[in-house]
């Protein structure tokens, strides 16, 4: 381990060589949730609870705090490498402003979206364990938002040609859902990962279809390639 330290430390010079003040700052913030995750006192206080994120709650402040709370550094390593791609990929097309905005956007959206669905499973099984002892966390909504981003960005990209078919930019987001799913169906990824993944790329594509700004005035994004049908193609 201490021998791939200097080789990881170079790695991620180079990944965030050159990239923002924000990047460098978000990464940085996720690397101290990291640390503060061995507290479990930690780990209640900034991850969202189903159960306390009410509007009559004090703990509502979870919202703006469980994106940059990782349990495993494997996953803390997936979040820097996603936001350092992000800072060399996305950030000089949108521009930082836009950038933060989308994060803003996609991770709020994440919190509720995953909140509401505890709650739906509650209501079907009564179990309190869904409301209390589930806790969302870490940026894995976000992530799905980056892949869908880049599928808007370069549609057309083909990543593996298989018997089966080709896999394109375009089918990365359910594919890596379906994947997370199987996943957490041996254990391998808590069940709220799946959950917050698919929030993230409902969140970012009705975003990005309909709402985001551009710098010529239009909203969104109308394109044939950019349907939520082509998610499925192949």
């Amino acid at each position: 381990l201490n021998r791939n330290i200097p080789y990881l430390k170079q790695q991620s010079v180079a990944l965030l060589g050159n990239t923002s003040t924000t990047v460098k700052f978000i990464c940085g913030v996720v690397l101290l949730g990291y640390g503060l995750s061995y507290s479990e006192e930690a780990v209640k206080v900034l991850s969202v609870t189903p159960g306390y994120l009410m509007p009559s709650s004090f703990w509502l402040w979870t919202i703006f705090t469980f994106c940059f709370l990782e349990l495993h550094f494997w996953e803390v390593l997936v979040d820097i490498v996603t936001v350092g791609l992000c800072g060399k990929l996305i950030e000089p097309l949108w521009g930082q402003m836009e950038m933060l905005t989308f994060c803003a956007i996609v991770n709020f959206g994440v919190a509720i979206l995953s909140t509401t669905f505890y709650f739906l499973l509650y209501m079907c099984t009564f179990n309190t364990d869904l409301l209390f002892h589930v806790h969302i966390y870490g940026l894995a909504g976000y992530i799905a938002g980056v892949s869908v981003t880049v599928k808007q960005i370069m549609p057309d990209l083909i990543l593996i040609r298989t018997p089966l078919g080709k896999l394109s930019n375009r089918n990365i987001p359910l594919t890596v859902f379906f994947v997370s799913l199987i996943l957490w169906i041996v254990g391998l990824l808590e069940g709220t990962y799946p959950t917050m993944f698919l929030s993230g790329v409902l969140v970012s594509w009705v975003y990005l279809r309909f709402y985001q700004r551009h710098s010529n005035g239009s909203r969104g994004d109308m394109a044939d390639y950019f349907t939520f049908a082509s998610f499925f193609l192949m």
